[in-house]
């Protein structure tokens, strides 16, 4: 195979994962997603280990 062959190959299967994608997944709802940058917006951090509280102090 050459380079335009391998080339085509990644395009056509990165396309039908997209597709795929795109027949399966629901439509996003802008007003119930969260803010991509939520910098002082005064919500809390989760789902990550920064977002976990400090151990208790004694």
């Amino acid at each position: 195979m050459i380079r335009r062959h391998v080339t085509l190959l990644v395009m056509l299967g990165a396309g039908a994962v997209i597709a795929l994608d795109l027949a399966q997944s629901t439509p996003l709802n802008p007003y119930t997603a969260p803010p991509m940058l939520a910098l002082g917006s005064g919500l809390a951090a989760s789902g990550a280990h920064c977002a976990a509280p400090p151990p208790q102090a004694r």
